[in-house]
């Protein structure tokens, strides 16, 4: 096993040396469970609430406010491309630092083309809308590359109401959404059972009305929004494959990314997820 200077295990080989079970077997209906009054319900006491996949946006700014061109976008936007560019630009990259594919990986769903991954770990710290520590990154699956980041309104993993401005002229841009739906809110509410368990907070029981605030920030063209909610359309993503820095027989840019492409010690959890 490869060590850092400190003599550390890398996150890799933890990953690899436990059969990486750890990784995503926390995410399975049997790893941890509400008590009987938090048990999850499409709509319990959420006025919000819906059985279906459901949104709400902080206010309307994202359509009366922000501005693409503003220098605050452009600056936020430049600042994730770099970031993205220098600490994430493969997969393998995300799978070293921690990061955990969220469930539209894990769903027939991500044939659709992107996927968000999380960490814990940031999700878990006190910093929001920190380029360097973004709390999700989002995926592009025919170039195996990151093509944004999502940012979650937490600190030390709990929902910070109101989110924060991404900057204020004539009126504040809060382009933040949040998910009402009983999908989203069971997926949040799955990935905290695990965080839990990966960074030692104490239990988390309570099932949310929804989940925090989130923030998408793409990097490339999109002819909605930079923080649009969908991924820009395919053809403005069209980036060089990546090396995707870990052993797989696919070949980016050929193979759709999926999980049966994973290192097995990711896959080995799947079996464990409803």
């Amino acid at each position: 096993m490869n060590r850092d200077d400190s003599g550390a295990l890398s996150r890799r080989d933890v990953l690899r040396a436990a059969g990486g079970t750890v990784t995503l077997a926390g995410l399975g209906a049997g790893s941890a469970a509400a008590d009987e009054d938090h048990t999850p319900t499409p709509h319990g006491d959420c006025p919000e609430g819906t059985v279906e996949p459901s949104m709400v946006h902080y206010d309307d700014s994202i359509e009366t406010v922000c501005d693409d061109d503003h220098p605050k976008t452009q600056t936020l936007q430049q600042s994730v491309t770099e970031a993205l560019h220098e600490q994430y630009p493969t997969v393998g990259s995300l799978i070293d630092d921690g990061f955990v594919p969220y469930f539209d990986f894990l769903t027939a769903d991500y044939a659709t083309g992107w996927s968000h991954w999380l960490s814990p770990e940031y999700v878990g710290d006190d910093t929001v809308l920190d380029p360097e520590r973004p709390e999700s990154v989002l995926v592009d699956h025919q170039s195996w590359r990151p093509i944004g980041v999502m940012y979650v309104a937490t600190r030390d993993g709990e929902p910070v109401e109101p989110p924060p401005t991404v900057y204020e002229d004539d009126g504040a841009c809060v382009p933040w959404h949040a998910h009402v739906g009983f999908p989203g809110r069971l997926s949040w509410w799955k990935f905290r059972l695990f965080a839990a368990e990966q960074t030692g907070e104490g239990p988390v029981s309570e099932f949310p009305c929804q989940t925090p605030w989130m923030l998408h920030v793409w990097v490339h063209s999109h002819p909605e929004s930079v923080y649009a909610h969908d991924a820009p359309p395919p053809e403005n993503r069209d980036v060089e494959p990546a090396n995707p820095e870990f052993e797989t027989d696919a070949d980016p840019g050929e193979d759709e990314f999926g999980p049966e492409l994973l290192p097995g010690g990711f896959r080995a959890g799947y079996d464990h997820l409803p």
